[in-house]
């Protein structure tokens, strides 16, 4: 007999500059990934002992955050001993696939409490850091022996496939940051933005006074010589003010049973509706979200115009802006109170900062649906469907 998983909090850190000298580059990863674990105990008057798993995303498994990240937050948190925890990689949407795994989980009846949880600190831990001196293996290699190129040509790719336009581009990503900064002046971040010793007070990669003018002076940051003479029909117009910025943070979802949680007397703040999983063309690899979002729809039996908000990663602006093209969505919906352009992508733990977010937008407008969809490294995505209760 199958049981609804439902997410009862979600919390996160302020995003940090993902560089030395920026707001969290002091701070241990670790640390800051036990600071969303105790958070969600003292929020909900729960004991460490009463969670089943703790399931975390972490892309850059070397250095600080080696030795199976997860397993050291939940110890560094004070969790009882007893608690296990597992670290996860699926590129961006490391988080997120937690959120599955743990949700589908308790549907399953493995886990009645257990939370998803994720973290990067990309100023301790570049990324890439955990692929020194690593080669691609002759089978790679002998499929695509042009060579796959990295997600800034990749974003370049898809810019030049659908058609998009530098001046759209700057556009988008100067609505984010108008929309981010809006969310913060209004209150919308704080039932779910934790505080942290030594930490800024709130997204220090929110840029208030970005406008598309201002962004239109940025050089491309992909491109260079061979890759010009190997694709010589790109404009090259993919910035550092188009894409998302290195970031430092950390985020974490409680997830239990509907019955669990009716047990303890907490309230449900959404439920689990539908998961999707697809892999998708590796050299474009960031228009993973267009089949995984039809997959969802698919499989959940709701169309796009059933869905109040949707947060598609804004890993470069040609990625939400593909998707728009292709889903014939509602602009106004995607990612309404800002994204990763503007709050930062620290790629661990964006899943569930992105989770946090949807459900916090859903109950402050009265929404019923909402649809989060990741584009991830290696080309792949995941998508979720939630229904605010």
């Amino acid at each position: 007999m199958t049981q609804d998983a439902v997410i009862v909090d979600v919390v996160r850190t302020v995003s940090g500059r993902g560089k030395p000298g920026g707001g969290l580059s002091g701070i241990h990863p670790v640390d800051l990934a036990a600071a969303t674990l105790r958070a969600l105990l003292e929020r909900n008057g729960l004991e460490s002992a009463q969670i089943d798993d703790v399931i975390m995303g972490c892309v850059s498994q070397v250095g600080d955050q080696s030795l199976n990240i997860a397993r050291q937050a939940v110890l560094a948190a004070g969790f009882a001993e007893t608690v296990p925890a597992v670290t996860i990689d699926r590129q961006c949407g490391s988080s997120q696939q937690a959120a599955h795994f743990a949700a589908q989980g308790v549907i399953a009846g493995a886990y009645d409490i257990v939370i998803a949880a994720g973290v990067e600190s990309m100023s301790r831990v570049p990324l890439g850091s955990n692929a020194h001196g690593g080669h691609v293996s002759a089978g790679v290699a002998s499929r695509y022996p042009e060579g796959l190129v990295n997600q800034g040509v990749s974003a370049e790719l898809i810019a030049a496939r659908w058609g998009l336009g530098r001046a759209e581009l700057d556009a988008f990503s100067a609505e984010s940051h108008r929309r981010a900064a809006d969310a913060w002046a209004t209150g919308r971040f704080a039932g779910q933005v934790i505080a942290v010793d030594g930490a800024p007070d709130r997204d220090e990669t929110v840029r208030p006074a970005t406008t598309a003018d201002g962004l239109a002076g940025l050089p491309p940051a992909f491109r260079t010589d061979a890759l010009a003479e190997r694709f010589p029909d790109l404009d090259w117009r993919i910035t550092a003010g188009n894409s998302s910025p290195l970031t430092d943070a950390a985020a974490a979802v409680l997830i239990m049973s509907a019955e669990r949680a009716a047990q303890l007397g907490l309230t449900p703040r959404a439920r689990f509706h539908s998961f999707a999983v697809v892999g998708d063309d590796p050299m474009l690899m960031l228009t993973g979200p267009i089949p995984a979002t039809r997959r969802i729809l698919d499989r959940s039996g709701l169309s796009i115009d059933d869905l109040d908000a949707y947060e598609v990663n804004e890993a470069f602006a040609s990625v939400p802006l593909a998707w728009l093209a292709e889903l014939h969505a509602d602009p106004a919906r995607l990612n309404p109170w800002g994204g990763a352009i503007a709050l930062g992508h620290a790629v661990g733990a964006s899943g569930a900062r992105l989770l946090g977010t949807l459900v916090a937008h859903l109950e402050a407008t009265g929404g019923r649906y909402g649809l989060q969809t990741m584009c991830e490294g290696g080309g792949m995505a995941n998508a979720t469907v939630i229904e605010r209760l």
